[in-house]
């Protein structure tokens, strides 16, 4: 009996060391030795854990949403390719960099600012490389549709540019203001009437100069920029400066607190909207403009940017 106890006891060693052995050859290692396979076990055993414990409906799930997003994606991009003036896939936007936050020159000689940020974000979600070009601001309107296939500059919307241009819809409420030298004695509509008042050409400023004035007053002084319009009244050559309050508000900030900015309100200005100029009569490209202005507005795109160039702006 002895013996056969040793003969089961050895048969069940044998045993033991076969199953270990297997157990070794698993880890994807030649040795037999307990230090190297213990490790590859360890490592094994946290590998299949790890696979475990990644449901396959969540996969499933995850790799639905990402392709449902893509579709959406691809859905919402309308198909501009047949465009007479973006069908090659440039989108081609006129502006007048002179005009901060709206538009401006950075230190790198290039135009920027909320307008330039705003088509250039609407370009990405049409699928459209945009190209801005820095003109005078007068020349905008009529350069539609032949120079350019847009206008970016802080344009207000009128009856007059409806009869050559379409807009987008409204992206931004804004109202004239008076700028000043400080201590200017100018406070009413009145004493406009009796100044000199510079302006930019083809703008509202100069229309309501125009109305205070009469058409080719002398007391109207009109110029291409804005910047040359502001440093004549800090020169003195200009009594006070009519243009958009936004603007305004930057070039005071910029004069070393030389300039003060009078609100529109205290000279009955009406208030304006803000529009992209577009090609008169391209349906498909308004759609296409204001689907994504829309959509910019709805996921807080918009609002960002407005926080960005506009709120936050300071002077270069």
């Amino acid at each position: 009996m002895k013996n056969m106890k040793k003969i089961v006891a050895l048969a069940m060693a044998a045993a033991m060391t076969a199953t270990l052995a297997a157990c070794g050859s698993s880890s994807g290692s030649s040795s037999s030795s307990a230090s190297s396979s213990a490790p590859a076990a360890e490592s094994t055993a946290a590998a299949e854990t790890t696979q475990t414990n990644v449901d396959p409906a969540v996969e499933a799930s995850t790799d639905a949403t990402a392709t449902t997003e893509s579709a959406a994606a691809d859905a919402q991009t309308p198909d501009l390719s047949s465009d007479k003036y973006v069908g090659d896939g440039v989108w081609t936007v006129g502006t007048n960099a002179t005009f901060p936050p709206f538009e401006y020159i950075d230190d790198n000689g290039q135009p920027t600012g909320f307008d330039v940020a705003l088509v250039q974000e609407i370009g990405k979600r049409l699928g459209l490389k945009v190209e801005v070009q820095d003109m005078e601001f007068d020349a905008l309107v009529a350069s539609i549709g032949s120079k350019i296939d847009a206008a970016a500059a802080g344009m207000t919307v009128t009856d007059e540019r409806k009869k050559t241009v379409d807009f987008s819809e409204a992206y931004y409420d804004a109202t004239q203001a008076v700028l000043v030298k400080k201590g200017s004695s100018i406070k009413t509509q009145d004493d406009l009437k009796n100044a000199k008042v510079g302006v930019q050409l083809g703008t509202t400023g100069a229309g309501i100069a125009d109305d205070l004035h009469g058409e080719g007053s002398d007391k109207t002084v009109t110029y291409n920029s804005y910047n040359d319009v502001v440093q004549d009244l800090i020169n003195g050559k200009t009594d006070a400066v009519i243009m958009d309050q936004v603007p305004a508000e930057a070039y005071q900030s910029q004069s070393g607190d030389q300039l003060e900015v009078l609100p529109g309100t205290q000279f009955n200005f009406d208030t304006e909207e803000y529009a992209i100029a577009l090609p008169k009569g391209d349906t498909e490209l308004l759609d296409a403009v204001n689907g994504a202005i829309d959509a910019m507005k709805a996921d807080g795109t918009f609002d960002s940017l407005v926080d960005k160039w506009i709120n936050n702006y300071s002077a270069e």
